[in-house]
């Protein structure tokens, strides 16, 4: 409620939300990746959580379920190759690496049900925590958005940029630090 409670403030502040490019400027400098002394230390991955951004529907492409479940090889979805990279990662590294997903309220079951075949990854909360839904205002007056055929389309994901107020309100974040997860790893 608070995001929703921020952003509204400043829609209707009228404050611009892009930032110019002349206040960015390009990255002067990286390290190149050979010239770092880093050595793989396979032990980190039991305190780490792979998250996967799996919030957005295809709408644009004429779907009406998650972009991840679109086939794209040998039957496979991109969902199911995620499921099979890290049971490999499992399997190569020794270790339970812990995948979790954050859906939205128009991907959570759809995904859940194809994840069902890949039992090993987890269930339920343990696999997902599910972004906070936003209800849509309209552009004349900002005042909140009725649709009587469909009320579900009244309302819509706020985007990846829910990352951290999802975590905290769902009590994910609390969760994951209670079980010693210290590192993170999102696509």
């Amino acid at each position: 409620i608070a995001a929703f409670k921020y952003n509204f403030g400043v829609l209707v502040s009228g404050q611009s939300t892009m930032i110019p490019e002349s206040a960015i400027g390009p990255v002067e400098s990286l390290p190149e990746l050979d010239s770092l002394a880093v050595m793989p230390e396979p032990s980190l991955l039991a305190s780490t959580v792979i998250l996967k951004l799996n919030g957005g529907l295809g709408t644009g492409m004429g779907l009406d379920k998650a972009k991840s479940l679109l086939e794209v090889s040998d039957g496979n979805t991109f969902l199911d190759l995620i499921a099979k990279q890290i049971e490999s990662m499992k399997a190569s590294n020794s270790t339970d690496l812990k995948f979790m997903l954050m859906n939205s309220f128009s991907t959570s079951q759809d995904t859940l049900e194809a994840l069902s075949k890949y039992p090993d990854l987890g269930m339920g909360d343990d696999l997902e925590f599910v972004q906070n839904k936003a209800p849509k205002v309209t552009k004349s007056d900002l005042t909140p958005a009725t649709w009587l055929a469909n009320p579900g389309h009244e309302w819509c994901p706020p985007g990846h940029g829910d990352l951290y107020p999802a975590m905290l309100g769902s009590g994910t974040l609390e969760k994951l630090l209670g079980a010693g997860f210290k590192y993170m790893f999102v696509s």
